[in-house]
Order: C-alpha cells, then structure tokens, then sequence
C-alpha cells in the first residue's frame, strides 16, 4: 500500500501519522483508531525500558507463536511496577479507557527484534475486550489495519518512539491489525526503517470476564 498517494488525515498539527484508503474511512475511524505521538517524554521511555530490559533479558526470541500471528518474539504478563511506571500507565489507562472499562490487571510486553513482525490477526475477545492502548519504544513501526470483510479499506499508522495508540470499536473488531516487517516498513512513500521495538499493552477486560482472572496472551500489537 506504501506509493498509493491516497489521502493521509493530520491527527495533530506537524506530520501526519494516520494514512488511509478514503476520506470516509479516515472519518469513520477518527476515534477508533487513534495515534497519540509524543506522549511518552524520552524520560519516561527510558523508565520503562530500563524496568523492562532485565526481565526481557532472561527470555529468548521466539519464532514460532501459538497461533502464528508473531514471528521474532518474546513477551511476558506483568502486573508488579515501579512507582514511576505505574505512574505512566494510570495516564495511559486516564488516555485510552472510559470511565466504566475495567483493565485487565496484567499488562502484555511484547519485544519484537528488529526482523520480528506480527502477522494480520484481530485479537480474540477470549484475551480483551473493546480497547487496546499500547506504548511503543525503542523503533519506529507501521501498524496497518485491513477490514476483515472489505480489503480494500485500510488503515496505516505510524508509530513512533514514545508514541501511544489506541485501537477501539470497529477499528478492533472489524479490521485485522499488524506490525509490518522492515523491508515492508513504509508509511506512504516515507521508508520507516525498522530496528527492535517494545509494546507495553493495556487491554480492557473481556465482557464476562472477572477482574481476577486471565487467559492466555493474545497476539496484540
């Protein structure tokens, strides 16, 4: 889809980091899929990376996943942070989740190495409910989303360091969503190039599913 010179929609003011098939599906999506770049001061990433590499550190890539959906991989379920770290996700959750949404109490790190990608995949209502927000480190990507019953609409958004981007409603039933590999890394005409990239995941919590219990982790983005 990189070349397309189809519309792009400005978020905010400076780079546009939300491209997309139409102008009507750009619309229709404006608060289902949302990039909120910069909402990490470098600071802040540098707290989360510096609390997460040595947990990471003891696990080794993956290139086989459950159910496919990841290659070049690892992850873990984490629900004990700093205070500092807590502190960053109570605004994610202040950011991304309504009022009535409950959090699942663990939250999904995936490390993806710089040739790791997620495969297009909508995530199991087993393992979240109706919002994801994740916060990205380290590299830039390219998440694009595909309607499950009509390719031809689509999504791209540029994720970049420090960014935070919330998928909800349609935008996380309705469309596939994927991190694309490095050779595949463009935004537009723009080459993103890819090196290793964290996600810290916060998901809302499955309907009929109590707040103590968890399920296996889904491939989230």
């Amino acid at each position: 889809m990189a070349g397309t010179g189809l519309l792009a929609l400005r978020t905010l003011p400076g780079p546009s980091w939300v491209r997309g098939s139409s102008p009507l599906v750009l619309s229709r999506l404006r608060d289902a899929a949302v990039v909120r770049p910069g909402f990490l001061s470098v600071a802040e990433e540098e707290t989360l990376s510096r609390e997460l590499e040595p947990e990471l550190r003891r696990r080794r890539y993956e290139y086989d996943h459950w159910d496919a959906a990841i290659h070049g991989f690892r992850e873990t379920e984490k629900s004990r942070w700093s205070e500092a770290s807590r502190a960053i996700l109570q605004r994610v959750q202040a950011a991304a989740f309504g009022p009535g949404q409950t959090l699942l109490s663990s939250v999904h790190v995936l490390d993806l190495e710089a040739r790791g990608y997620i495969k297009p995949h909508v995530d199991s209502v087993k393992f979240c409910g109706a919002t994801i927000a994740g916060l990205s480190l380290l590299s830039p990507s390219v998440m694009r989303l595909v309607h499950t019953q009509e390719p031809g609409e689509w999504l791209e958004l540029l994720l970049e360091p420090g960014s935070l981007y919330i998928l909800r409603g349609s935008a996380r039933y309705d469309f596939s969503h994927e991190i694309l590999r490095d050779e595949e890394s463009f935004f537009g005409e723009r080459r993103i190039p890819r090196g290793r990239r964290i996600s810290v995941i916060c998901r809302s919590l499955p309907e009929g599913m109590g707040t103590g219990e968890s399920g296996q982790s889904p491939p989230a983005c």
